[in-house]
Formats: C-alpha cells, sequence, structure tokens
C-alpha cells in the first residue's frame, strides 16, 4: 500500500477507523494506546539520531519496525487478519536484555536517568514505554487484545533501562544513585 495523500479529511470529525473499517473516536482507548507507541517510535529515532552506527543503534532500528507491528495489532480488532506480535518477538527481547546485562556491573541502588545524551533518552523511552503499556491495560480492560503485546511492551521497557546503563557505561558517564534521605544542607549552613 502506497501512502500518496498526507491528509483524507476523514478525521475532522474526530474519528478514525481501525484495520477493518470500524469507526472508533480518536480518544478511544484503542487510539490512545497505538498512539503511544507511535510516539515511543518517534522517540527512539531521536536516541538513534544521537548514536554512531554501533549494535544499540541497529537494535533499536529493529524495535522501530517491530513498533509499526505493535500499532497494527492494537489498531486491529482480534477478529481482523493483521499483523501480530508472537512469542518470538518476546523471546528475541529477553534475548537482548539478558546479552547486554551481562556486560553491565549489578546494581546495588535505584540510579538516577540521566547520564550520556543517548543514555538519557533512552531512560526517557523506558518511561514512554511503560505509560504505553498501561494505556494497552486500559485497553484490555475494555476489549480483547492480543496478549502478547502486553508481555512484548513489558519486556520493551527492561530492555531500554538496561541499553540506557549499557549506553552510559560505554560513554564513561557515571551512573548516580539514588538518595532517599532528607535534601542535603545547605553549604555553611548548620542544621538544628
Amino acid at each position: 500500500m502506497r501512502i500518496t495523500k498526507v491528509y483524507t479529511r476523514t478525521g475532522d470529525r474526530g474519528e478514525t477507523s481501525l484495520v477493518g473499517g470500524r469507526r472508533v473516536r480518536k480518544d478511544s482507548a484503542r487510539v490512545d494506546a497505538y498512539g503511544e507507541v507511535d510516539e515511543l517510535n518517534s522517540l527512539l529515532g531521536v536516541v538513534r539520531a544521537h548514536l554512531t552506527d554501533s549494535p544499540v543503534n541497529r537494535l533499536l532500528a529493529e524495535i522501530q519496525n517491530e513498533l509499526f507491528t505493535v500499532g497494527a495489532d492494537l489498531a486491529s480488532p482480534l477478529e481482523i487478519k493483521a499483523p501480530r506480535i508472537e512469542p518470538e518477538h518476546i523471546a528475541r527481547l529477553e534475548r537482548a536484555i539478558d546479552e547486554w546485562n551481562r556486560t553491565l556491573p549489578p546494581l546495588r541502588e535505584f540510579i538516577l536517568p540521566g547520564g550520556s545524551v543517548p543514555g538519557a533518552l533512552l531512560h526517557l523511552a523506558r518511561t514512554v514505554a511503560r505509560r504505553a503499556e498501561r494505556r494497552i491495560v486500559r485497553l484490555a480492560a475494555e476489549e480483547p487484545i492480543n496478549e502478547h503485546v502486553l508481555v512484548y511492551m513489558n519486556r520493551l521497557s527492561d530492555l531500554f533501562f538496561v541499553l540506557a546503563r549499557a549506553i552510559n557505561r560505554e560513554a564513561h558517564a557515571a551512573e548516580e544513585e539514588a538518595s532517599f534521605g532528607p535534601p542535603p544542607s545547605p553549604s555553611g549552613s548548620s542544621s538544628t
């Protein structure tokens, strides 16, 4: 299918079509869920713009393509034939998590999101993936969905956390441990 026209005017009244032709409001749980996935995909494009040609960049390109499958899956009620997330997609993410995590020192505490620019952006991608996951949970409460999509999104945010750490380690950006105590006193002041 070729996209020959950018605007169609069919959504001007706040509705859109799902795969199969059913019209729904643009703020429906289904549209909200795949819209969050679209935002995540765009954010990964920003991450990749800050990476050189690296294994992480190539992995993120594969994930961007898979996110189109996630979006198609979410845009397609189960009775419609459409690309779907399968257990193999999840297994590949798990292998990547294990492979990259083996290169990292174990965590002793929670860490602050940040570090290098691509590392910080991967931390942001992790939170956007979690938000998308929450929207998918809401959708699943309203109507049946492919159960593998939810598992995929859960693993994806885990992978982004591991990749953020790996990128930061490669960039020699130190991990800052989170502090749960009271804020430090201003320098030179006494505490009473």
